[in-house]
């Protein structure tokens, strides 16, 4: 299991830390699966044809003491912080207001990984928005009036800083990717080494054919599949919102080896 959170790698050291997830053959007698330390960074890209101008590149089995990476990390972070904040200013000059609503969401959240996510909910609790599919849909996303762009690594320099920690980047739920075979073979010059096939986000998971013309172009090129749910604890449970995602037992030997051979090249 690969625990992904936005921008940082304290999730895994909680569990870590309280003795859970093997991460290695020497470790495999602690409780729980095996835990692979993970991370997606969402890398700007100038392509205007890309949704929200992103590229969301994951990184899977970095070393999670490497201290450049977590700085990498830091600096990802510290830019979320200041376009959060724009963000807040920009709904109090539309009449929407949530401040209050604000703290009272990131209260119990990770400071770590504040994002987007909670001004949506913060709209939600404020009567601002009837969902987060709302608040992105009316305002937060791009080309409506609360969206600011984001600031900070560019796709090529976020898998410089992944493989340099001795991790595997991949890039995540891309539904464009058939279409777009440039971006793709771009990404793979610059040491992309993988493709999410299998993707369950709620409400807008790959259908069976895509998953299917997903996994075919994966492998012509090389890349190694992985599957994940994007879920961020909107709305539902976690059970019922990745219910239907599915990740063939076959991926787990492909997957492995390509993360041992990151750490061999790092």
């Amino acid at each position: 299991m690969g625990l992904s959170d936005h921008d940082t790698l304290e999730g895994v050291r909680e569990l870590r830390a309280a003795g859970l997830g093997a991460a290695d053959a020497a470790t495999a007698d602690l409780p729980g699966p095996r835990l692979i330390g993970a991370v997606e960074i969402n890398s700007v890209t100038e392509d205007a044809a890309v949704w929200e101008g992103e590229l969301h590149i994951l990184g899977f089995g970095m070393d999670e003491t490497d201290v450049a990476f977590e700085a990498t990390l830091e600096r990802q972070r510290s830019g979320r912080t200041v376009r959060i904040a724009e963000m807040l200013i920009r709904l109090r000059h539309m009449g929407m207001p949530v401040d209050a609503a604000f703290a009272e969401v990131v209260a119990h959240a990770d400071p770590t990984s504040i994002g987007r996510p909670h001004v949506a909910r913060a709209m939600m609790l404020a009567g601002h928005a009837t969902s987060v599919d709302d608040a992105f849909a009316r305002v937060l996303a791009r080309g409506q009036p609360g969206y600011v762009p984001r600031q900070g690594l560019g796709p090529r320099a976020a898998i410089d800083a992944i493989r340099a920690a001795g991790g595997l980047a991949v890039l995540a739920h891309f539904r464009e990717a058939l279409e777009r075979a440039d971006i793709i073979e771009r990404l793979v010059r610059w040491g992309l080494g993988g493709l999410e096939v299998y993707y369950g986000g709620p409400g807008r998971p790959f259908t069976q054919p895509q998953v299917e013309a997903m996994a075919e172009f994966a492998h012509d090129r090389r890349l190694v599949a992985t599957g994940g749910s994007d879920y961020h604890g909107d709305e539902m449970p976690y059970l019922e919102a990745t219910g239907d995602l599915r990740v063939p037992d076959a991926v787990e030997e492909a997957f492995l080896a390509a993360l041992d051979a990151a750490r061999a090249g790092r």
